[in-house]
């Protein structure tokens, strides 16, 4: 057990270092080397999990997609909270993650013909499009969504809208202002998306991202 343990660590050390090398320098420009160092294991170790920097960058695009996966879980029935929770949430984390931040890195990065071609066609892109899609639909279905709203073409306005202010806040601020940016794209674009008395309700306000963490560390999953 123990020594399953030190491999689970040593897979996310690795991967870590990945995501940290990748985010700064760019998936063409990233060496083993550079990772090996960061990480400091050994290249047999690397190896062992990770048989390319190719497998190395899909698993940090991965530890995206998975996160993304997990903010269904963030308690509360109003589907259009959770919506919003999506954004705040991710905006939160992509200050404290450093896995995150270079799969973001990755996933913005069209200009690299190196990069492997799944995370060129779509990459999480698909995976945030399709889980805003279903909550748009479950908040039409409870009355929480205006009747002339389409959720497919909602959904990839919000997650192109969000992929934006994410590169404009890391270019111009390290995205120090991603949680200012983000608060203000939902107080725009709510009003478009909830009825008016759910829209009342949203928690849009600073510090939302970790309240709704706080939350679900706290509550179960609310299916209702």
């Amino acid at each position: 057990m123990a020594k399953q343990d030190r491999a689970i660590r040593t897979r996310q050390n690795i991967l870590e270092a990945a995501a940290v090398v990748f985010d700064e320098r760019g998936y063409d420009a990233a060496t083993i080397n550079e990772i090996l160092a960061r990480a400091e294991v050994t290249k047999g170790a690397l190896y062992f999990h990770f048989p390319s920097k190719e497998d190395l960058a899909l698993a940090v695009v991965d530890a995206q997609t998975e996160a993304t996966s997990a903010l269904l879980d963030l308690p509360g029935g109003c589907r259009m909270q959770r919506l919003v929770d999506l954004g705040m949430v991710f905006a939160h984390q992509l200050l404290v993650d450093p896995v995150l931040r270079g799969s973001v890195r990755l996933t913005m990065e069209h200009g690299s013909p190196a990069l492997p071609h799944r995370i060129h066609r779509s990459g999480p892109f698909a995976g945030w499009t399709e889980i805003h899609t279903r909550l748009l639909a479950e908040g039409k279905e409870r009355g929480e969504v205006l009747p002339d709203v389409v959720p497919s073409e909602v959904a990839e306005l919000i997650v192109g809208a969000f992929g934006g202010i994410n590169a404009l806040s890391q270019s111009v601020s390290d995205r120090a202002d991603l949680e200012r940016r983000a608060i203000v794209l939902y107080e725009h674009l709510m009003p478009s998306v909830a009825v008016p008395a759910v829209l009342a309700r949203l928690d849009m306000a600073p510090g939302r991202g970790a309240r709704a963490l706080a939350l679900a560390a706290l509550e179960p999953v609310g299916a209702a």
